[in-house]
């Protein structure tokens, strides 16, 4: 509901989908946008070479840290900012806060869990990506 009078209040914005690519080539279909940010990314998050960061391994001198008391858990989950957006999985904070001390002991179990199978969960491999464009690119569009 915040999020729609926030909309109705700002009136309509319109949205361009432009992405400038090289030789300050300007595209509009989404395929051809979806391969530029694919090659922009690969190349920007790729660390040497590395194409699947699930073959990479971390290897370090120091032992790693123990497990979380519930305590931590709690303390993070108080420390949570509101009205941010959620991730993939759609969990907004305010929920999280709203579950006491319920639901952070069910994260704190989760968080141990897998702490102990050394082994992170598919779906926390994904992120997602949101440009932030330049002023001066913003004009280079409108101007276009």
């Amino acid at each position: 509901m915040y999020t729609s009078i926030h909309d109705f209040k700002k009136g309509y914005q319109p949205r361009t989908n432009i992405v400038k690519v090289e030789k300050d080539d300007l595209v509009t279909d989404s395929h051809s946008i979806l391969t530029r940010w694919r090659n922009h990314f690969s190349e920007v998050v790729n660390v040497h070479g590395v194409n699947d960061f699930r073959q990479t391994g971390i290897h370090t001198a120091e032992p790693l840290a123990p497990e979380q008391s519930a305590l931590d858990m709690e303390m993070a989950s108080e420390k949570l900012k509101r009205h941010k957006s959620p991730g993939t999985d759609q969990i907004q904070a305010e929920l999280i806060k709203a579950g006491g001390r319920t639901i952070s002991s069910e994260i704190h179990k989760l968080i141990n869990s897998i702490w102990n199978k050394k082994e992170l969960p598919e779906e926390w491999k994904e992120s997602i990506i949101v440009p932030i464009y330049k002023v001066d690119d913003i004009l280079v569009i409108i101007q276009a």
